[in-house]
Protein backbone atom coordinates (compact mmCIF):
# COMPACT_ATOMS: atom_id res chain seq x y z
CA UNK A 1 0.00 0.00 0.00
CA UNK A 2 1.18 3.53 -0.79
CA UNK A 3 1.09 6.71 1.20
CA UNK A 4 -1.30 9.19 -0.43
CA UNK A 5 -0.13 12.38 -2.10
CA UNK A 6 -2.54 15.24 -2.66
CA UNK A 7 -2.39 18.39 -4.73
CA UNK A 8 -4.77 20.86 -6.33
CA UNK A 9 -4.69 23.33 -9.18
CA UNK A 10 -6.68 25.41 -11.65
CA UNK A 11 -6.89 24.68 -15.36
CA UNK A 12 -9.04 26.18 -18.11
CA UNK A 13 -11.10 24.59 -20.85
CA UNK A 14 -10.54 26.91 -23.79
CA UNK A 15 -13.34 25.24 -25.79
CA UNK A 16 -16.07 26.42 -23.37
CA UNK A 17 -16.88 29.73 -21.66
CA UNK A 18 -17.43 30.34 -17.97
CA UNK A 19 -21.03 31.04 -16.96
CA UNK A 20 -20.43 34.81 -16.95
CA UNK A 21 -19.05 34.67 -20.49
CA UNK A 22 -15.87 36.45 -19.41
CA UNK A 23 -13.32 33.75 -20.13
CA UNK A 24 -12.64 30.03 -20.48
CA UNK A 25 -14.44 27.53 -18.25
CA UNK A 26 -12.43 26.97 -15.05
CA UNK A 27 -11.43 23.46 -14.03
CA UNK A 28 -10.46 23.42 -10.36
CA UNK A 29 -8.94 20.01 -9.87
CA UNK A 30 -7.71 17.84 -7.03
CA UNK A 31 -5.57 14.72 -7.35
CA UNK A 32 -4.83 11.88 -4.95
CA UNK A 33 -1.96 9.61 -5.96
CA UNK A 34 0.63 7.11 -4.72
CA UNK A 35 3.40 8.93 -2.85
CA UNK A 36 6.88 7.79 -1.75
CA UNK A 37 7.28 5.86 1.49
CA UNK A 38 9.10 8.79 3.13
CA UNK A 39 6.36 11.35 2.37
CA UNK A 40 5.16 13.31 5.41
CA UNK A 41 1.44 12.79 5.95
CA UNK A 42 -1.22 14.29 8.19
CA UNK A 43 -4.99 14.64 8.46
CA UNK A 44 -6.34 17.39 6.21
CA UNK A 45 -9.47 19.26 7.30
CA UNK A 46 -11.37 21.44 4.85
CA UNK A 47 -12.06 24.22 4.17
CA UNK A 48 -8.88 25.52 5.84
CA UNK A 49 -10.36 28.59 7.58
CA UNK A 50 -13.34 26.86 9.20
CA UNK A 51 -12.96 23.09 8.73
CA UNK A 52 -16.26 21.30 8.23
CA UNK A 53 -15.05 17.83 7.22
CA UNK A 54 -12.07 15.49 7.40
CA UNK A 55 -10.73 14.91 3.91
CA UNK A 56 -8.21 12.22 4.86
CA UNK A 57 -4.58 11.52 5.71
CA UNK A 58 -2.46 12.86 2.86
CA UNK A 59 0.96 14.23 1.96
CA UNK A 60 0.30 17.66 0.37
CA UNK A 61 2.28 18.30 -2.83
CA UNK A 62 4.31 15.12 -2.40
CA UNK A 63 6.13 13.59 -5.35
CA UNK A 64 4.54 10.78 -7.32
CA UNK A 65 5.88 7.41 -6.22
CA UNK A 66 8.31 5.58 -8.46
CA UNK A 67 6.86 2.59 -10.24
CA UNK A 68 7.84 0.28 -13.05
CA UNK A 69 4.64 0.97 -14.99
CA UNK A 70 2.27 3.93 -15.39
CA UNK A 71 -0.56 4.21 -12.86
CA UNK A 72 -4.22 3.54 -13.68
CA UNK A 73 -6.50 6.58 -13.46
CA UNK A 74 -9.86 7.15 -11.78
CA UNK A 75 -11.89 10.25 -12.67
CA UNK A 76 -13.95 11.51 -9.72
CA UNK A 77 -17.17 13.57 -9.77
CA UNK A 78 -18.79 15.10 -6.67
CA UNK A 79 -22.46 15.60 -5.85
CA UNK A 80 -24.66 18.68 -6.28
CA UNK A 81 -23.04 21.77 -4.79
CA UNK A 82 -20.17 19.76 -3.29
CA UNK A 83 -16.48 19.32 -4.00
CA UNK A 84 -14.10 16.59 -5.06
CA UNK A 85 -12.47 16.77 -1.61
CA UNK A 86 -15.72 15.64 0.04
CA UNK A 87 -14.98 12.21 -1.49
CA UNK A 88 -11.43 12.17 -0.16
CA UNK A 89 -12.16 8.96 1.78
CA UNK A 90 -12.74 7.11 -1.49
CA UNK A 91 -9.99 8.86 -3.44
CA UNK A 92 -7.48 8.12 -0.69
CA UNK A 93 -8.35 4.42 -0.62
CA UNK A 94 -7.92 4.19 -4.40
CA UNK A 95 -4.64 6.13 -4.36
CA UNK A 96 -3.27 3.97 -1.55
CA UNK A 97 -3.94 0.93 -3.74
CA UNK A 98 -2.04 2.42 -6.68
CA UNK A 99 -4.46 4.61 -8.65
CA UNK A 100 -4.13 8.26 -9.59
CA UNK A 101 -7.50 9.86 -8.81
CA UNK A 102 -8.41 13.11 -10.57
CA UNK A 103 -11.44 15.05 -9.36
CA UNK A 104 -12.95 18.30 -10.61
CA UNK A 105 -14.98 20.94 -8.74
CA UNK A 106 -17.67 21.47 -11.37
CA UNK A 107 -17.99 25.17 -12.25
CA UNK A 108 -21.12 26.79 -10.82
CA UNK A 109 -22.16 23.58 -9.04
CA UNK A 110 -19.50 23.41 -6.34
CA UNK A 111 -18.89 24.70 -2.82
CA UNK A 112 -15.44 25.92 -3.88
CA UNK A 113 -16.99 28.91 -5.69
CA UNK A 114 -20.24 30.84 -5.91
CA UNK A 115 -23.20 28.70 -6.86
CA UNK A 116 -24.70 29.46 -10.27
CA UNK A 117 -28.13 28.37 -11.45
CA UNK A 118 -26.55 27.50 -14.79
CA UNK A 119 -24.24 25.02 -13.10
CA UNK A 120 -27.18 23.39 -11.30
CA UNK A 121 -29.13 23.06 -14.56
CA UNK A 122 -26.57 22.04 -17.19
CA UNK A 123 -25.42 18.70 -15.79
CA UNK A 124 -23.97 17.53 -19.13
CA UNK A 125 -21.06 19.94 -18.72
CA UNK A 126 -19.77 17.83 -15.81
CA UNK A 127 -18.57 14.75 -17.75
CA UNK A 128 -16.82 17.09 -20.18
CA UNK A 129 -14.97 18.59 -17.20
CA UNK A 130 -13.58 15.18 -16.31
CA UNK A 131 -12.43 14.36 -19.83
CA UNK A 132 -10.85 17.79 -20.26
CA UNK A 133 -9.02 17.61 -16.92
CA UNK A 134 -7.53 14.28 -17.95
CA UNK A 135 -6.53 15.68 -21.34
CA UNK A 136 -4.68 18.55 -19.67
CA UNK A 137 -3.12 16.82 -16.66
CA UNK A 138 -1.73 13.88 -18.62
CA UNK A 139 0.91 16.22 -20.05
CA UNK A 140 1.74 18.07 -16.80
CA UNK A 141 4.08 17.28 -13.97
CA UNK A 142 4.09 15.19 -11.90
CA UNK A 143 1.76 13.11 -14.08
CA UNK A 144 3.40 13.47 -17.52
CA UNK A 145 4.28 10.03 -18.80
CA UNK A 146 3.04 8.37 -15.58
CA UNK A 147 -0.65 7.78 -16.36
CA UNK A 148 -1.92 4.66 -18.12
CA UNK A 149 -4.63 5.86 -20.49
CA UNK A 150 -5.48 2.26 -21.26
CA UNK A 151 -6.71 1.85 -17.67
CA UNK A 152 -9.07 4.76 -17.04
CA UNK A 153 -12.23 4.38 -14.94
CA UNK A 154 -14.56 6.82 -13.16
CA UNK A 155 -16.48 7.14 -9.90
CA UNK A 156 -19.16 9.62 -8.87
CA UNK A 157 -21.52 10.36 -6.02
CA UNK A 158 -25.12 11.59 -6.48
CA UNK A 159 -25.05 14.01 -9.43
CA UNK A 160 -21.54 12.70 -9.92
CA UNK A 161 -23.13 9.29 -10.51
CA UNK A 162 -25.06 10.82 -13.40
CA UNK A 163 -21.80 12.34 -14.65
CA UNK A 164 -19.82 9.12 -14.83
CA UNK A 165 -22.62 7.16 -16.52
CA UNK A 166 -22.73 9.96 -19.11
CA UNK A 167 -19.01 9.31 -19.74
CA UNK A 168 -20.06 5.89 -21.07
CA UNK A 169 -22.43 7.44 -23.60
CA UNK A 170 -25.76 7.91 -21.80
CA UNK A 171 -27.72 10.68 -23.54
CA UNK A 172 -29.69 13.38 -21.68
CA UNK A 173 -33.11 14.73 -22.55
CA UNK A 174 -34.46 17.29 -20.10
CA UNK A 175 -38.05 16.65 -21.12
CA UNK A 176 -37.71 13.10 -19.78
CA UNK A 177 -36.53 14.43 -16.44
CA UNK A 178 -39.31 17.03 -16.29
CA UNK A 179 -41.92 14.33 -16.89
CA UNK A 180 -40.39 12.12 -14.18
CA UNK A 181 -40.06 14.97 -11.65
CA UNK A 182 -43.64 16.14 -12.24
CA UNK A 183 -45.04 12.65 -11.78
CA UNK A 184 -43.12 12.26 -8.49
CA UNK A 185 -44.23 15.63 -7.18
CA UNK A 186 -40.71 17.01 -6.88
CA UNK A 187 -40.29 20.71 -6.17
CA UNK A 188 -38.82 23.25 -8.56
CA UNK A 189 -35.24 22.77 -7.44
CA UNK A 190 -32.71 21.81 -4.74
CA UNK A 191 -32.24 23.69 -1.49
CA UNK A 192 -29.61 25.94 -3.09
CA UNK A 193 -32.07 27.02 -5.82
CA UNK A 194 -35.66 26.20 -4.84
CA UNK A 195 -36.90 28.10 -7.91
CA UNK A 196 -34.44 26.48 -10.32
CA UNK A 197 -37.00 25.28 -12.87
CA UNK A 198 -38.35 28.80 -13.25
CA UNK A 199 -34.92 30.15 -14.13
CA UNK A 200 -34.58 28.23 -17.40
CA UNK A 201 -36.63 30.60 -19.60
CA UNK A 202 -34.91 33.82 -18.40
CA UNK A 203 -31.49 32.23 -18.82
CA UNK A 204 -32.29 31.04 -22.32
CA UNK A 205 -33.30 34.58 -23.21
CA UNK A 206 -30.49 36.44 -21.45
CA UNK A 207 -27.40 34.23 -21.49
CA UNK A 208 -25.67 33.14 -24.69
CA UNK A 209 -23.41 30.79 -22.70
CA UNK A 210 -26.38 29.07 -21.09
CA UNK A 211 -28.25 28.88 -24.39
CA UNK A 212 -25.26 27.24 -26.09
CA UNK A 213 -24.99 24.68 -23.31
CA UNK A 214 -28.72 23.97 -23.20
CA UNK A 215 -28.74 23.26 -26.93
CA UNK A 216 -26.07 20.55 -26.57
CA UNK A 217 -27.77 18.68 -23.70
CA UNK A 218 -28.29 15.61 -25.89
CA UNK A 219 -24.80 15.54 -27.38
CA UNK A 220 -22.91 12.45 -26.30
CA UNK A 221 -20.18 12.95 -23.68
CA UNK A 222 -18.80 9.46 -24.21
CA UNK A 223 -15.10 9.14 -23.43
CA UNK A 224 -13.81 5.93 -25.01
CA UNK A 225 -10.93 5.82 -22.52
CA UNK A 226 -13.30 5.09 -19.60
CA UNK A 227 -13.52 1.33 -19.16
CA UNK A 228 -15.82 1.05 -16.11
CA UNK A 229 -17.65 3.29 -13.65
CA UNK A 230 -18.91 3.29 -10.07
CA UNK A 231 -22.05 5.33 -9.36
CA UNK A 232 -22.72 5.92 -5.67
CA UNK A 233 -26.31 6.89 -4.81
CA UNK A 234 -26.89 8.22 -8.36
CA UNK A 235 -29.15 11.27 -8.35
CA UNK A 236 -32.69 11.54 -9.79
CA UNK A 237 -31.12 13.32 -12.78
CA UNK A 238 -30.34 9.87 -14.21
CA UNK A 239 -34.01 9.78 -15.19
CA UNK A 240 -33.09 12.22 -17.95
CA UNK A 241 -31.16 9.44 -19.73
CA UNK A 242 -32.79 7.88 -22.77
CA UNK A 243 -33.43 4.16 -22.46
CA UNK A 244 -31.88 3.54 -25.87
CA UNK A 245 -28.58 5.09 -24.82
CA UNK A 246 -28.47 3.16 -21.52
CA UNK A 247 -29.17 -0.16 -23.22
CA UNK A 248 -26.31 0.51 -25.65
CA UNK A 249 -23.72 0.78 -22.84
CA UNK A 250 -21.74 -2.46 -22.70
CA UNK A 251 -19.06 -1.43 -20.22
CA UNK A 252 -19.50 -2.40 -16.56
CA UNK A 253 -21.34 -0.09 -14.18
CA UNK A 254 -21.28 -0.76 -10.43
CA UNK A 255 -24.11 0.86 -8.46
CA UNK A 256 -24.33 1.30 -4.69
CA UNK A 257 -27.08 2.92 -2.63
CA UNK A 258 -28.66 2.83 0.80
CA UNK A 259 -32.32 1.93 1.24
CA UNK A 260 -32.89 5.02 3.44
CA UNK A 261 -31.69 7.47 0.77
CA UNK A 262 -34.28 10.27 0.53
CA UNK A 263 -32.32 12.55 -1.83
CA UNK A 264 -31.75 9.83 -4.44
CA UNK A 265 -34.43 7.21 -3.74
CA UNK A 266 -32.99 3.79 -4.50
CA UNK A 267 -36.00 2.48 -6.44
CA UNK A 268 -36.25 5.56 -8.67
CA UNK A 269 -32.53 5.95 -9.37
CA UNK A 270 -29.99 3.16 -8.74
CA UNK A 271 -32.52 0.32 -9.16
CA UNK A 272 -33.89 1.94 -12.32
CA UNK A 273 -30.39 2.19 -13.80
CA UNK A 274 -29.69 -1.40 -12.84
CA UNK A 275 -32.81 -2.46 -14.73
CA UNK A 276 -31.78 -0.73 -17.96
CA UNK A 277 -27.98 -1.08 -18.05
CA UNK A 278 -27.02 -4.43 -19.59
CA UNK A 279 -23.77 -4.85 -17.63
CA UNK A 280 -24.59 -3.38 -14.20
CA UNK A 281 -24.27 -4.68 -10.66
CA UNK A 282 -26.15 -3.30 -7.65
CA UNK A 283 -24.93 -3.17 -4.05
CA UNK A 284 -27.54 -2.39 -1.38
CA UNK A 285 -25.75 -0.77 1.53
CA UNK A 286 -28.40 -1.32 4.18
CA UNK A 287 -31.84 -0.35 5.37
CA UNK A 288 -30.60 2.53 7.56
CA UNK A 289 -28.07 4.01 5.12
CA UNK A 290 -28.97 7.43 3.75
CA UNK A 291 -27.47 9.69 1.12
CA UNK A 292 -24.89 11.67 3.05
CA UNK A 293 -23.22 8.68 4.70
CA UNK A 294 -21.19 8.62 1.47
CA UNK A 295 -19.62 12.00 2.19
CA UNK A 296 -16.49 12.61 4.28
CA UNK A 297 -16.72 12.60 8.07
CA UNK A 298 -17.67 15.92 9.60
CA UNK A 299 -15.75 17.94 12.15
CA UNK A 300 -17.47 19.11 15.33
CA UNK A 301 -18.22 22.40 13.55
CA UNK A 302 -19.54 20.58 10.49
CA UNK A 303 -21.89 18.47 12.60
CA UNK A 304 -23.14 21.61 14.34
CA UNK A 305 -23.71 23.58 11.14
CA UNK A 306 -24.99 20.78 8.88
CA UNK A 307 -26.37 17.98 11.04
CA UNK A 308 -28.34 16.52 8.12
CA UNK A 309 -25.05 15.89 6.30
CA UNK A 310 -22.64 14.94 9.07
CA UNK A 311 -24.71 13.45 11.90
CA UNK A 312 -25.60 9.81 11.26
CA UNK A 313 -28.55 7.90 12.73
CA UNK A 314 -27.94 5.73 15.77
CA UNK A 315 -26.30 2.47 14.75
CA UNK A 316 -24.85 3.75 11.44
CA UNK A 317 -21.05 3.59 11.31
CA UNK A 318 -19.96 5.94 8.51
CA UNK A 319 -16.38 4.64 8.52
CA UNK A 320 -17.54 1.05 8.20
CA UNK A 321 -19.89 1.88 5.31
CA UNK A 322 -17.15 3.78 3.53
CA UNK A 323 -14.66 0.95 4.05
CA UNK A 324 -17.17 -1.41 2.44
CA UNK A 325 -17.69 0.95 -0.49
CA UNK A 326 -13.93 1.43 -0.90
CA UNK A 327 -13.52 -2.34 -1.20
CA UNK A 328 -16.31 -2.37 -3.79
CA UNK A 329 -14.57 0.42 -5.70
CA UNK A 330 -11.23 -1.40 -5.74
CA UNK A 331 -12.97 -4.41 -7.26
CA UNK A 332 -15.19 -2.52 -9.72
CA UNK A 333 -12.44 -0.16 -10.88
CA UNK A 334 -9.60 -2.69 -10.88
CA UNK A 335 -6.88 -2.12 -13.46
CA UNK A 336 -7.96 -3.69 -16.69
CA UNK A 337 -11.66 -3.58 -15.75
Amino acid sequence: MFKVGFRTGLLQDETRRDWSGNGPRPLRWAAWYPAPADAQVGMMELPPQRPLFLMGVVAPDAALAEAAAPFPVVLLSHGTGGSAASLGWLAGALASAGHVVIGVDHHGNTSSERHRAEGFLCWWERPRDLSCALDLLVAREPFAGRLDLGRVTAAGFSLGGYSVVALLGAITRMDLFRDFATARGFGDGPREFPDLARRVAPLLEGSAVFRTSWERQSTSCRDARVKAVLALAPAPTVRAFTLESLRAIERPVALAVGDADREAPAHDCAHWLHQHLPNATLERLGTDIGHYVLLAEGTALGKEREPDIWCDPHGVDRRAVQARVSALALHALAPGA
